[in-house]
């Protein structure tokens, strides 16, 4: 029962999980992600033997799994039966938050220093094009038309790129996003739940700019400063995030390794006899590196 409420708070409150390259890793610490380079077209002269020796350039991506994630509450046994509510449920919702919280902060994090990344590619007929950031103006970052201006240069530099047309998100801060709904023509907002203007008064009114899935989420680096390394974390999200306020991606723009998905646990038997409550734990094992910076876009506005 509690599993089940715990994994559907997470599931509800992850935004990152399913718009980043993902993948199961069983029997080791970590997985190897490939991307290739451009390959070339040529003319054929008779007579010529083909050899297919236009292999596309390849590197090679390790992202390591990140020390055990946990989240934890004790549950007194007493409290529980005075109660007029349903408390462990409650507390696995909120340890299911806590998990999708920490998840998002790390993909989000690493998808910002993807932007400021070049391509490890540079053989020929290379090098392939690193990541980009969309410098907003002076303090611009709740500004509406500068926002939508840097989604429709977003998506010039995506279509440049050759990334595909699939896959593409951007995730603004609540305040970002209903600035956008309030503020900007809704001759250019796609709306995914109707065109109504209660859907805009609900806040739900706003889907797509220029082909782009926007989501809102407060687990950006939001002009965070500067993000010290944690122990436990086996990959690197640190960075300076002081002027950061945004993220336009593909989804080759990160990948995500999960050794253990979001679970809970339990004490029982003798333990609860001997504290007269149970400790109920959420676990979650993954880690997150760059992949293809060329996808990666941080909006970025100055401080002065």
């Amino acid at each position: 029962m509690f599993s089940g409420e715990l994994f559907k708070a997470y599931e509800s409150a992850t935004i990152a999980r399913d718009t980043v390259q993902r993948r199961t890793l069983k029997n080791g610490k970590s997985l190897q992600f490939i991307f290739t380079g451009r390959m070339t077209a040529g003319y054929h002269t008779p007579g010529t033997p083909i050899l297919g020796s236009g292999d596309p350039p390849v590197a090679e991506k390790t992202i390591v799994c990140d020390d055990l994630l946990v989240s934890s509450a004790f549950v007194y046994d007493l409290d529980e039966t005075l109660a007029h509510y349903s408390l462990r449920g409650e507390i696995s919702k909120k340890i299911g938050h806590a998990l999708a919280e920490a998840y998002d902060k790390k993909i989000f994090r690493m998808i910002a220093k993807a932007a400021r990344e070049a391509h490890p590619i540079t053989a020929a007929p290379g090098p392939e094009p690193g990541g980009s950031i969309i410098q907003m103006g002076v303090q611009k970052e709740y500004d509406a038309q500068a926002l939508v201006d840097s989604f429709f240069e977003a998506a010039s530099i995506l279509d440049e790129k050759n990334l595909p047309k699939t896959g593409r998100t951007a995730v603004l801060s609540p305040r970002q996003y209903y600035a956008l709904i309030s503020q900007v023509d809704s001759n250019i907002l796609n709306r995914d739940f109707g065109a109504s203007q209660g859907n805009l008064n609900s806040g739900e009114g706003l889907y797509e700019i220029a082909g782009i899935t926007i989501k809102r989420s407060n687990n950006l680096p939001f002009l965070a400063g500067n993000v010290a390394a944690v122990t436990g974390e086996n990959n690197n999200y640190s960075g300076d995030f002081s002027t950061h306020c945004g993220l336009i991606y593909q989804k080759d723009a990160a990948g995500v390794v999960e050794a253990i998905g979001p679970q809970v646990q339990t004490t029982s038997g003798d333990v609860s006899v001997l504290y007269q409550g149970d400790v109920i734990l959420g676990r979650l094992a993954m880690g997150c590196g760059t992949l293809n910076p060329a996808a990666a876009i941080e909006l970025q506005s100055a401080r002065a």
